[in-house]
């Protein structure tokens, strides 16, 4: 596997969390692919079809969103020819508007991000995140 290869892709990943984190949904319309075929799955939602639903439902959540930050773990990148995937434990720290100015939480999800070369560049295709809610995952051993 191309090490440059990875490199690029997992910096897409990252400037995806990046943008995120950032709040700025012009950076936010720059990972995503420009085809209309993209699909988003945000933790606990139904899929989001559509590149301009897509960016609507990153639009409202980065709206409503006081503070994030992610932490990503177990990142593994793969490529085959033009499409590539990431899958990534997203460790978020959020913070939660209140009265007194403003909790911490914290989540976890698992991601599964799909790249589509696009010339030289990588751009999100799919986006599917589901939230962790077991303490530790199961042992299949």
């Amino acid at each position: 596997m191309n090490s440059t290869e990875i490199s690029a892709v997992t910096a897409a990943n990252a400037e995806l969390y990046a943008a995120f984190e950032a709040g700025d949904i012009d950076r936010m319309s720059v990972v995503w692919d420009p085809d209309d075929d993209v699909v988003c799955v945000h933790p606990g939602w139904p899929p989001v079809s559509g590149r301009g639903r897509v960016l609507r439902s990153w639009s409202v959540i980065m709206a409503n969103t006081v503070y994030i930050q992610f932490f990503l773990t177990g990142i593994v990148a793969r490529v085959e020819g033009d499409v590539a995937v990431v899958t990534c434990e997203e460790n978020i720290l959020t913070g939660v508007a209140d009265d007194a100015g403003g909790l911490a939480e914290s989540a976890r999800a698992c991601a599964t991000n799909v790249f589509r070369r696009r010339g030289s560049e990588w751009r999100l295709w799919v986006h599917h995140a589901s939230p962790v809610i077991a303490p530790s995952g199961p042992s299949f051993s």
